[in-house]
């Protein structure tokens, strides 16, 4: 663990990202807000830096509300020095550096965190990248491998290979003994994607997903789809599954709507599930982050998974990470430092 440092004194006021409405990401502001104090079975971080997620770009299209309670500031990950603990904290203590998965609140200099949605920045891992990896590593860890059963020796197939959420997808399977295949848009995150953990990259722009997918697997087909784009994709995704197959969708940016054939559902005995990791109560994330404790934080702690980075904005030009991640351009994940 890393070496603590004794927090220095908490302002009144802090900078954080507000926004007056719903719009492109010109309407992104730093504006001056109090800080936020803790409440029981809370934490106070000074936040170093805070990742930026596809779930911050739709709330500030206006379609992806924050959930009752949550701070309206944009950010679902953040990574900083413990600075105050609310009643009945314990287990960490003024000082530590850890990273935090919270419901909103990231993008600004100060965010509060329940203290059991926290794990510890081991020594050796960087500030920027350990911000990286709450939203990703929590949501993909849930739908892959405990909603989607994913185990040693399957096949997967993941959209968006250079993404935050592919990458490490494909990283953890890896890891953990899985085939991945994930799609790409062009030759260059094809190569990106391979180079990250990958075992195939298809360039979805150039090919057939579904031919590609029948191709590499001998037609087989896979055990798994962890789909972030659902509309038109879902069929196409069901025609990828091998018998018993599991769909996992945590994204709708193809659209909510899709059509398919519920006999081949039932006549293949497919599974078609989902989730939204941000409206979860506490105690659901609470397990969540002890479950990855034990079972993937320690691979943080070897070194033998860090995230992908792609660039750096700081906090007052969250308008441009904001750009950047709509352009499509990125490979890995974006961070503004506060």
């Amino acid at each position: 663990m890393a070496d603590f440092a004794l927090p220095q004194t908490i302002p009144q006021a802090m900078t954080a990202i507000g926004m007056d409405a719903p719009g492109g990401p010109e309407v992104l502001r730093p504006e001056s807000v109090p800080v936020p104090t803790p409440g029981p079975g809370e934490v106070l971080i000074k936040v170093a830096f805070a990742g930026v997620n596809r779930p911050d770009v739709i709330q500030r299209q206006g379609f992806y509300p924050p959930p009752p309670g949550a701070s309206p500031i944009p950010g679902l990950e953040v990574a900083g020095q413990v600075v105050a603990l609310g009643e009945g904290v314990t287990a960490l203590l003024p000082g530590q550096q850890v990273c935090a998965l919270v419901s909103g609140g990231g993008y600004a200099q100060y965010c509060l965190a329940v203290a059991e949605h926290c794990l510890p920045v081991p020594a050796g891992l960087p500030l920027d990248q350990a911000a990286a990896l709450p939203e990703t590593l929590f949501t993909v860890w849930h739908n892959v491998f405990e909603r989607g059963y994913a185990r040693e020796g399957e096949t997967i197939l993941v959209h968006g290979g250079t993404s935050g959420i592919g990458s490490m997808a494909a990283m953890l399977g890896k890891l953990f003994g899985i085939t991945v295949i994930v799609t790409a848009g062009g030759p260059e995150k094809c190569a990106a994607a391979l180079r990250i953990g990958a075992a195939h990259a298809i360039d979805y722009k150039n090919s057939d997903f579904v031919e590609e997918v029948m191709r590499i697997t001998g037609g087989r087909g896979v055990d798994l789809v962890l789909d972030m784009v659902a509309g038109e994709y879902v069929a196409r995704n069901i025609k990828c599954l091998g018998d018993d197959g599991r769909h996992v969708t945590i994204a709708v940016q193809g659209g909510v709507r899709a059509e398919i054939n519920m006999a081949e559902i039932m006549r293949r005995r497919l599974t078609l599930t989902g989730s939204t990791l941000r409206p979860r109560g506490n105690a659901f994330k609470a397990l969540l982050a002890q479950e990855i404790a034990q079972t993937a934080w320690p691979l943080v702690e070897s070194g033998a998974l860090r995230p992908v980075m792609d660039r750096t904005f700081p906090l007052v030009d969250a308008a441009a990470a904001h750009a950047r991640m709509e352009a499509g351009d990125h490979i890995g994940k974006i961070v503004l430092e506060a």
